[in-house]
Parts: C-alpha cells; sequence; structure tokens
C-alpha cells in the first residue's frame, strides 16, 4: 500500500531524502520543506521518480 518516493530539491535538483506514502490517499505528489545540505538552506523538496 505504501510507496518509497525520493524528495529532491528544487533549487540544485539533488536527491537527499527518501520517505513513503499511501498512494491511495494521497494522489498528488508530495512537496515538503526539508534541509538541503548542498545548498545550506532550508528548501521546498518535491517527489520525483
Amino acid at each position: 500500500m505504501r510507496d518509497i518516493v525520493s524528495l529532491a530539491c528544487n533549487e540544485c535538483k539533488r536527491r537527499n531524502y527518501s520517505t513513503t506514502r499511501n498512494k491511495k490517499k494521497t494522489t498528488e505528489r508530495l512537496e515538503m520543506k526539508k534541509y538541503c545540505p548542498s545548498c545550506r538552506t532550508h528548501t521546498v523538496h518535491k517527489e520525483t521518480k
């Protein structure tokens, strides 16, 4: 039921985090504000393939 997805930074496009999400409850892509070590700031991270 739950899928493993990776989160990529919007600024540098690096995949920094991986998390799980429920496919049936959240149909749209995840978007979280997380810390990016390469940018050294908090940026928006979006779900990638």
